[in-house]
């Protein structure tokens, strides 16, 4: 069931078009990821579902209903968290939580507070003010604020930016237990292509306010005719300098390991080319083709095509 739906979108400023007729939907309990370079329109879109900007022309609808018409009813359910906008600096995280939930149509807010801050692990930052906590402290501490609504869809702004690793991990695990008990949806932007692979069960890659991509993410990857050879060259580094050079393929110095770009059906005629030549590695890795390799293929070329 669609339980977001976004018609021919369109948003200019003067003469500059930001989100340039763009549909999509989100499904029911659906986790999908909206990427792209920046500047390419994702923020200008968020705004947009939230009613915080005005469309210059489409349709925004939640739950079959319009959003324009039904702002205050829809919002009920929706929230949003994003690293980039700060809570209010002089408060404590406790007087953010409390106020910020008045925002919301919520039966019991002292027991719906303290639940959130048993999910979060928040009890040691409680009284602590805002311009105290650290990057990390305070993005987890928007998620957590995203959720006093328990809403059915949340709209998520890179929200594991500045965590450590195991609080990024347990803001993923949670999500994904959020849609698989309650089916909440959710929408979210990264630059971490990693989180993305494990998180989304489709991407949207928008760039120049166009949507180039819609798919899930390993079908994405699968669509490059890339992997990565690391070696570790034991001799005739330079004669694979140049014969990268001479085969114009891409590679990269780490230390004593070199990685090579090659076509995976060239892999095999590669590895004779270097024994041919004397070059003798080591120790050997052969990675397939990710969603970053996609990721940089559409910010460098602007297309979302793979030719």
């Amino acid at each position: 069931m669609k339980i977001l739906e976004v018609k021919s979108l369109t948003k200019q400023f003067g003469k500059f078009t930001a989100v340039d007729n763009i549909s999509f939907s989100l499904e029911e309990g659906e986790i999908l990821g909206l990427l792209g370079p920046n500047g390419a329109g994702k923020t200008t879109t968020l705004q947009m579902l939230l009613g915080a900007l005005t469309l210059t022309s489409g349709e925004i609808s939640y739950f079959g209903k319009d959003l324009i018409r039904n702002r205050e009813e829809i919002l009920e359910q929706v929230n949003f968290s994003s690293t980039y906008v700060d809570l209010p600096y002089r408060l404590t995280v406790k007087e953010c939580l409390t106020y910020i939930s008045y925002l919301y149509d919520i039966a019991d807010r002292k027991k719906r507070i303290e639940k959130i801050v048993e999910i979060f692990d928040l009890s040691q930052l409680f009284n602590k003010h805002i311009y105290s906590l650290s990057a990390g402290q305070k993005t987890r501490v928007n998620v957590a604020k995203a959720m006093l609504n328990f809403p059915k869809i949340l709209l998520l702004d890179e929200p594991t930016a500045s965590l450590d690793p195991e609080v990024a991990q347990f803001i993923r695990m949670f999500l994904l237990e959020e849609r698989d008990k309650f089916k909440t949806s959710v929408l979210i932007t990264s630059h971490n292509m990693a989180e993305v692979e494990e998180l989304c069960d489709r991407v949207i890659f928008i760039n120049r306010g166009k949507i180039v991509a819609d798919d899930k993410p390993l079908h994405l990857a699968k669509s490059m005719d890339i992997s990565h050879i690391e070696l570790w060259i034991t001799s005739g580094r330079e004669k694979l300098f140049n014969y990268c050079r001479e085969k114009d393929l891409k590679y990269q110095v780490d230390s004593r390991y070199l990685t090579i770009d090659v076509s995976e059906k060239f892999i095999p005629g590669f590895l004779k080319d270097l024994a041919d030549r004397g070059i003798d590695y080591g120790e050997i890795s052969i990675a397939k083709p990710t969603l970053e390799d996609y990721f940089l293929h559409i910010a460098k070329s602007g297309k979302g095509q793979i030719e």
